[in-house]
């Protein structure tokens, strides 16, 4: 039967069933259609069970012309290649820490000198002199790098045996040094926080006993954690882990056993039992840390500002604004309480208070341009939203990871509980956005003798990662909370603000298809939405727009109106196929100078983060230390360059998530809604959706589908214990 063998390099679909498609870089064949293909990568199609990219495969099957997707192997069966000596020790010399030794030397020097090979070239470097081709040049770079590591040559290896690529090899002795031979053999689940448990676990049923207690204990703390960062919940029940446990790594324990073991994580002081709700041990002390730190600030004095009227009227007069009696008070709160919440939808002044409260702020402590600098920080969860901050108040702002000095590798912050800043007054923009874990790192990073200023929409979608923060401070009625209802109109006739309102109440107008300023509804089926954003976006750019003043938002990536499908037709329209622009591809997605781009993972060390949009400035290739092709991505002027296999970072952005686009505004927002997204139309999603909007909203789809969006409360209700923590501690 014919094959083909190799590695997976990427993931492009895969579902609950198997599934996959993707990416695979051909080693060998015995079919001599596919000759041609040897170390080149095509794309696959078929159904591979938990994909593994650093694993060998043998793939039985042909490779076709897909009627859409065009040319793939279609696997009909397949079966993993367990790795050898030999393949770790060519990996090992072909890695990046050998210099001058590239995969075919690397198998000359195997086939040559055996397994042993790099015992024999540390014996004696005369060994690399019998190997076909080999040039004393070569032969010198290579011993010398053998040498700088030889100290952990074999561990290296055996990491390698294992599963473990060469760079996670080396993370590992890195981090755990010693010890960390100790931990492979013992219990390699301590390497989790640096490897994706996935892996971890693969490897453990390879190499030891699936059913021992070690891993029985680490997959309930890995369902406990994965609970949380799917459903944002902090506290879990005995019976939802379990059937997690099932549905996750396929364990089904008998109860007795189960809770054994549950006491026995209780015990080592792993998890946290409370009544009935089951807490990880992180989870649990974070709620209490918050609540711990809040207490500190909150008992200081409270500041009087004095001449509180004057001094607003005179920054009127200035700003040339009038603020309401809901912004005053919200205004006077913050600079007077040590901390306070302000909460409000699109269009009730949050950007205006925060710009009068610190310029406020500077008039009433007289703080030089030196000290608005290491007294005021103004924070957000994403670049794009302190982008904002910083535009409309005229200071600089940056993301809290930034603040924090977070490091992406360690995932450890430099600011922290022994190395604090000491900045006066701290404000924080996009608060619903905010999870336990930034909340409580943030407010250990800072001091206590501070003003502590949290702004945001308790109405918006919580955050990715676990807790319901804004929403849980609120509730607790313990902290100053000014919660801002009234809109301002753009015009006349502008509806944005509203509708977003009138979806909030439930309670939409009677004429909420009707166009005004700055909305139009084009009711289509969900067969024709993607054609009729084409000819929106075709007549906006007849009008004068860019690319870069249109988003599209919607719930879902697939699907005939789902993202990635719009992505492809909007990349068509805004950004076609020309000999002038040069173009990467990556699968079946092609990526192409001046494209619209996506960062989908924070990168402190780039100073770019999660959300972020950018736009592909030029392709490259590069020739030194070795070929390579670079994308250079402009980032509002931050110019960043991705490899190859930083790919996995960007996605298109002519149409994002509605989740992604939290913490932005966009001048010009369409909006498909389709009953094909029903899994994701409620209330609170088109919310988010709608008060992205800036200057204009078009929605398009079906009118039954918005309503019906607006009438689903659905919204997981996330288990958290912060507000009962602040309540017991206060």
């Amino acid at each position: 039967m014919n094959f083909i063998k190799g590695k997976i390099r990427t993931t492009i679909y895969e579902n609950e069933s198997g599934f996959f498609v993707g990416t695979f870089r051909v080693k060998e064949t015995n079919d001599e259609f596919m000759n041609e293909y040897i170390n080149k990568t095509i794309t696959i199609a078929g159904t591979i069970l938990d994909p593994n990219v650093e694993e060998s495969y043998i793939l039985y099957g042909e490779y076709i012309k897909h009627e859409r997707f065009g040319y793939q192997y279609k696997i009909q069966s397949y079966e993993k290649v367990k790795p050898t000596s030999k393949d770790a020790v060519v990996e090992f010399l072909s890695s990046s820490l050998i210099k001058g030794c590239g995969e075919k030397t690397a198998y000359k020097i195997v086939d040559t000198l055996g397994e042993n090979a790099i015992d024999m070239i540390k014996e004696n470097i005369n060994n690399l002199l019998l190997v076909p081709d080999m040039t004393e040049k070569k032969a010198n770079s290579i011993y010398t790098s053998i040498l700088n590591h030889s100290n952990n040559d074999d561990l290296i290896i055996e990491l390698k045996s294992f599963g473990f690529t060469i760079a996670e090899a080396t993370k590992l002795i890195n981090k755990f040094k010693e010890k960390t031979k100790f931990y492979l053999h013992e219990n390699l689940y301590y390497f989790k926080k640096y490897i994706d448990f996935n892996k971890l676990d693969h490897i453990y049923i390879a190499h030891f006993d699936p059913e021992s207690s070690v891993r029985k204990k680490e997959c309930i703390l890995e369902t406990m954690k994965r609970m949380s960062d799917s459903n944002g919940d902090i506290y879990y029940f005995k019976e939802e882990i379990f059937s997690n446990l099932k549905n996750f790594f396929k364990f089904i324990l008998e109860e007795e056993e189960f809770q054994q073991i549950l006491n026995d994580l209780f015990l080592n002081d792993m998890i946290f039992i409370e009544e009935d709700k089951y807490y990880l041990k992180e989870n649990y002390l974070m709620e209490h840390e918050i609540s711990q730190c809040l207490k500190k600030i909150y008992i200081l004095p409270k500041k009087e500002i004095k001449n509180f009227e004057d001094r607003i009227k005179a920054l009127e007069n200035t700003l040339n604004v009038t603020y309401n009696l809901e912004q005053k008070k919200a205004i006077l709160n913050a600079l007077e309480h040590r901390i306070s919440i302000i909460s409000g939808g699109p269009g009730t002044g949050k950007t205006t208070i925060i710009n009068a409260i610190t310029k406020l702020y500077i008039d009433y402590y007289k703080l030089s341009p030196i000290d608005v600098l290491t007294n005021i920080a103004l924070l957000a969860p994403t670049g794009r939203a302190s982008k904002k901050l910083a535009e409309s108040t005229h200071l600089p702002a940056m993301t809290i990871h930034r603040y924090l000095k977070w490091n992406k590798d360690t995932n450890d912050f430099g600011i922290n509980e022994y190395n604090k800043n000491t900045h006066t007054l701290i404000i924080v923009d996009e608060m619903s956005m905010i999870d336990t874990y930034l909340f409580s790192s943030l407010l250990k990073g800072i001091q206590s003798n501070i003003q502590l200023i949290l702004v945001g929409d308790t109405f918006q979608l919580p955050s990715v990662g676990a807790g319901l923060i804004l929403n849980d401070l609120v509730d607790c009625h313990i902290f100053s909370y000014t919660p801002l209802e009234q809109i301002y109109r753009q015009s006349d006739n502008s509806y944005i603000a509203y509708l977003a309102k009138e979806i909030k109440d439930h309670n939409l107008s009677e004429n909420f298809t009707e166009k005004k300023d700055d909305y139009n509804f084009f009711m289509c089926e969900s067969k024709e939405i993607s054609k009729i954003i084409q000819k929106i976006c075709l007549m906006s750019l007849s009008k004068g727009l860019k690319v870069e003043d249109l988003q599209v938002l919607a719930p879902m990536y697939k699907g005939e109106s789902g993202i990635d499908h719009l992505n492809l037709i909007l990349q068509d329209l805004f950004n076609p196929p020309s000999e002038h622009l040069k173009e990467i591809k990556l699968g079946d997605v092609i990526f192409r100078e001046k494209d619209k781009v996506l960062q989908l993972v924070n990168n402190p060390d780039c100073n770019v983060y999660n959300g972020d949009i950018g736009y592909i400035q030029k392709i490259d290739v590069k020739y030194l230390p070795r070929k390579k092709e670079v994308i250079t991505i402009d980032f509002d002027g931050n110019y960043v360059e991705y490899n190859r296999e930083d790919l996995f970072m960007i996605k298109h952005a002519y149409a994002i998530t509605i989740h992604k686009s939290q913490g932005s505004e966009f001048p010009h927002v369409i909006m498909p809604i389709s009953k094909n997204y029903y899994k994701m139309l409620y209330n609170k999603l088109i919310y988010t959706g709608v008060s992205r909007a800036k200057k204009s909203l078009v929605l398009v789809g079906e009118k039954q589908s918005f309503l019906m969006a607006m009438n689903n409360d659905y919204s997981s209700n996330r288990k958290t214990s912060l507000k009962n923590v602040l309540l017991n501690n206060f």
